[in-house]
């Protein structure tokens, strides 16, 4: 591995710092005596499985004892004793044609995943399959039926509860009668135990939409009723002589949201079920369900937002045996929008009489408070910011953050005591700036994933007596694999645009060299609280464009992007599609000032935001931009979901023209000026089909020759062949207008692209 040099190269101007850094085993070209046959990382390299780095797999089970799949086994590891056993034969997989599995909390019992069948980002369905350890045997039959929407073991001992057909079941043993819960389910209208399509994609990241108490007691479920959202529809070509209809309750902003309802059913007795009631403040305004946690099997905590998403309350629940009444109250505005995203989750301490939560200090950034009583208080503090809450022990909070070095873009876990806070991971390896832990269950032990800017690098970690007592997964076949590959190299700096340093990267190609002049393609996102520039190794199409095609590929986290306070990231709040646009804008021209950009030869490039933020580029009229592409953008902000739009905007009532100055549409006169490709999935359920034809039909109605692509049922992921299709489209998009970011190449050099070889 070739060490990372951070080398301070000066600065250029006023206004730009510049800190490069060799991304781990590139070959310089200036080793005129290297004999290793060199070759450059191709289109084809990027779709090769082989040639990425590997990480490691691994489920805590106990504060000692892992799983691990390793060729279709599972085996266990007690890292007390360093004695693996097998634990579930590649057989039983087979048996069931099984993908995955899941693991009662007494080990006894498995449940086989199979028949797989993606529905949105996160929700799917599958069977499952109950295998009995103890006996060897598959429970049949298991009296669960197929296309289960979600399936979830008890905390402790062997009870499930599942949901097919949008209502919630529990069994209070594998081997006992399924007890339906809900009768009311049904497909668009009411879903119980699992979240409508705007709760999974905005507000839970998840499928899950109920929640097991410690004890396996009670079980927490909502109700979301659909029936007042309006449906989006858009057309499922398959393979039948006529198309089908996909139907969506899909809310937009200001149009009527989903309403939901929290209950507890006793799962010893599964008549016995009890609301979970809004707080009296909430009940009489619009609102979501954001968090349900549970403190005890009694003891339940619940975060309430308001629609506006600048209000919350979280309320923590006691039942008395017959309703829940409030035992705690915490009040919590702000003013931009709560959380990052959606809100975070409180981690209680281990006596359950206390709590922490991440979220904004005195001075706007986010840090650890510990709430007491209803009081919360600061333990953290400083101009940088908390990412995460990973554990809490009797003695210790451990939590990740971007406060070593001042870098926004790295990542190092922490642990805090009443004494003392202690880095665990900033000197651990060198090149590791980018780091994150998975602990045991009380922490003695932690997997450490270093994801660069070195080679990833995963190991286990003896915390107790700190010190490394094993590596899991060094990447050292991957080194070995690319070592005769001219791979680019990274370098980071800032940019001072008003009273921010705002943080840039660019990909440069092998054997960089400043005295000359490079193609750039700005990859962008730009959504709030996104941040584009930190230190992961990556190995994608922006490899193979600094490698083979010689083009810098830079990105740039301007106003509104996430982990340097809330000052910055608010900058956008009430007007996406203005400084997030602008400052890209401002950040390619500072490029151009560098020196070594060919001003004529630069694009831009994004997906979804990025996508949308790439076509307001290039719609501003600013000259920089040659041409650019952009992937299922959005077009306009009412044609997006309610949760993620009206956090950042508002209500289209308050803030009409917010959205109306913030459209695609509305620059389409501008685009005369540049070359466009617009890229959309025509089965996208998140930005629908409908935003990219309404840009198009901007574009004609104005006369604008630009290329488009769709991809025939795919989703907004454009996954399978349309994922390396997509690419290569892109790439030979670029080389065939000849828009100044790759240039055109007589036959014989493209076929030595091809194979990634320098003629002599």
């Amino acid at each position: 591995m070739v060490s990372i040099a951070k080398v301070l190269l000066g600065i250029f101007g006023a206004a730009v710092v510049v800190v490069l850094i060799a991304v781990p085993t590139a070959i310089f070209l200036n080793e005129k005596n290297d004999e290793v046959s060199i070759r450059s990382f191709t289109l084809e390299d990027v779709f090769n499985s082989s040639l990425k780095p590997k990480s490691y797999n691994m489920r805590w089970i106990s504060d000692h004892e892992y799983l691990h799949t390793s060729e279709g086994s599972v085996f266990l590891y007690d890292v007390a004793t360093d004695k693996i056993s097998d634990f579930l034969s590649k057989d039983r997989f087979i048996d069931k044609n099984a993908y995955d599995y899941q693991l009662s909390a007494d080990r006894r019992y498995v449940a086989f995943m199979s028949n797989y069948s993606k529905l949105w980002r996160h929700s799917f369905t599958a069977s499952y399959s109950l295998y009995d350890r103890e006996s060897d045997t598959f429970i049949t039959p298991s009296d669960i039926p197929d296309k289960v929407q979600y399936f979830a073991w008890a905390p402790e001992g062997n009870k499930l509860a599942f949901v097919w057909n949008n209502n919630v079941y529990i069994k209070t043993s594998p081997n006992s009668t399924s007890q339906q819960v809900t009768f009311n389910g049904e497909e668009n209208k009411i879903l119980n135990g699992i979240p409508d399509w705007v709760y999974e994609e905005e507000m839970f990241s998840s499928n899950q939409g109920l929640w097991w108490s410690p004890g396996g007691k009670n079980l927490a479920y909502a109700e979301f009723n659909d029936t007042g959202v309006h449906t989006i529809e858009y057309s499922w070509y398959g393979e039948n002589q006529y198309p089908s209809t996909v139907s969506i309750p899909y809310p937009k902003p200001g149009t009527p949201n989903p309403t939901v309802k929290l209950f507890v059913v006793d799962t010893d007795n599964a008549t016995k079920i009890s609301e979970v009631v809004v707080p009296d403040s909430f009940g009489s305004v619009e609102h979501y369900l954001s968090t349900v946690t549970w403190v005890s099997d009694e003891r339940l905590a619940v975060q309430w937002l308001k629609r506006v998403q600048n209000h919350l309350i979280l309320q923590i629940y006691s039942f008395n045996g017959f309703t829940w009444n409030t035992y705690e109250h915490l009040e919590v505005a702000s003013t931009g929008w709560i959380g990052r995203f959606s809100p975070s989750e409180p981690v209680f301490a281990t006596d359950k009489n206390s709590y922490y939560l991440l979220m904004s200090d005195t001075q706007q950034y986010k840090h650890i408070h510990h709430v007491v009583g209803g009081k919360a208080t600061a333990i953290t503090s400083g101009e940088w910011e908390v990412i995460d809450i990973l554990k809490v022990t009797t003695d210790s909070v451990y939590f990740s953050s971007n406060e070593e070095g001042g870098k926004p873009g790295g990542r190092n876990v922490y642990k805090r005591t009443q004494q003392e806070t202690k880095c665990l991971t900033c000197n651990l390896r060198e090149n590791c700036w980018y780091n994150s832990a998975y602990f045991s269950h009380n922490a003695s032990y932690y997997r450490m994933s270093c994801s660069g800017p070195g080679t990833p690098f995963y190991s286990l970690m003896d915390n107790i007596n700190n010190r490394e007592q094993r590596v899991l997964e060094d990447n050292k076949e991957f080194v070995s694999m690319i070592s005769g590959i001219q791979m680019p190299t990274m370098r980071q700096g800032t940019i001072k645009l008003g009273e921010y340093n705002l943080w840039y990267q660019m990909i440069l190609p092998p054997g960089f060299d400043e005295s000359k002049k490079y193609p750039l393609l700005i990859d962008v996102y730009a959504g709030p609280c996104s941040q584009k520039v930190n230190y992961v190794y990556r190995v994608n199409w922006s490899t193979y464009l600094a490698s083979t095609e010689k083009i810098i590929v830079a990105s740039f986290d301007g106003r509104g992007s996430g982990y340097q306070g809330d000052k910055l990231m608010y900058e956008i709040y009430k007007s996406l599609g203005t400084k997030e646009v602008e400052d890209q804008i401002t950040a390619a021209r500072e490029f151009i000032k560098m020196g070594f950009i060919d001003k004529d030869r630069v694009a831009i490039w994004g997906w979804s935001y990025g996508g949308y933020v790439t076509s307001m580029v290039l719609g501003s009229g600013s000259g920089v931009f040659k041409c650019g592409m952009a992937v299922a953008p959005v077009s306009k902000w009412r044609y997006y979901d309610s949760i993620y739009t009206e956090r950042y905007m508002k209500l289209p009532s308050q803030n009409s023209e917010g959205y109306d100055n913030t459209t695609v549409t509305g620059r389409a006169r501008n685009f005369h000026s540049v070359q466009y490709l617009l890229v959309h999935g025509t089965a996208d359920d998140n930005v629908h089909f409908q935003q990219a034809a309404e840009i198009s039909e901007a574009l004609v109605e104005e006369q604008v020759d630009f290329e488009a692509m769709w991809y025939t049922d795919k989703d907004h992921g454009l996954a399978g062949a349309a994922n390396q299709h997509v690419y290569t489209h892109m790439t030979h998009f670029l080389l065939r207008m000849n828009c100044g970011c790759l240039t055109l190449t007589l036959k014989d050099q493209l076929a030595s692209r091809l194979t990634g070889t320098f003629p002599s």
